[in-house]
């Protein structure tokens, strides 16, 4: 079992929510920034490369076992885009230029398509070149405008709307988004197969 865990990410956020969901299980949750790690450049074209690049760089680096998380929205009309580059799609990092960007993409389409998913894949390293994956993925739609404020509006949360839902990730709970988000639903696999198999 494990007791001690890395979790390759300076994103305070989800350090935060990691801590959380493992303390049930007594385990001790070590930060990217607690052990001065590195930041790893993203050079793969997909989450699960990126998210393998950055655990098994924190376990050859600590020895311990190590998790790391890459992911992003991914828009049907604009053939997969953001993606692995959801982050990186704004100048400075700024979502509410991203989504400005986004919604203006979707309109120069002229298309009526506005499904959209968000991915989220997770590696948990244990070795050299043992690692286990997880994937998480909630299916929705991109909204005609933002909407959503404060500590809800994360990234695209403001235009994402979940199937089955008529508000955006940012109008809910973080309760409400963390019981069918792509990460939620990543991470809830992690633990199941790893503090709940037996």
């Amino acid at each position: 079992m494990i007791k001690k865990l890395v979790f390759a990410s300076h994103n305070k956020g989800k350090i935060k929510e990691i801590k959380k969901m493992l303390e049930p299980y007594g385990v001790e949750v070590l930060s990217g920034e607690d052990l001065n790690l590195e930041d790893v450049e993203e050079t793969g074209t997909t989450f699960e490369e990126n998210a393998k690049l950055k655990a098994f760089a924190a376990y050859k680096e600590t020895g311990l076992p190590s998790l790391a998380d890459d992911s992003g929205l991914c828009v049907d009309a604009l053939g997969g885009r953001p993606g692995v580059y959801s982050a990186r799609y704004a100048p400075n990092r700024d979502f509410e230029k991203a989504m400005q960007m986004l919604l203006g993409e979707i309109a120069e389409t002229k298309t009526n398509d506005r499904s959209a998913h968000f991915s989220c894949f997770l590696v948990l390293a244990e070795g050299e070149d043992k690692c286990s994956v997880f994937e998480g993925r909630v299916d929705g739609k991109i909204a005609e405008q933002r909407s959503g404020t404060g500590a809800q509006g994360f990234g695209f949360d403001p235009i994402f709307i979940p199937n089955g839902h008529d508000r955006t990730f940012a109008d809910m709970t973080p309760e409400e988004k963390g019981s069918m988000s792509h990460r939620g639903r990543a991470f809830a696999k992690f633990i199941k197969e790893v503090f709940e198999k037996n």
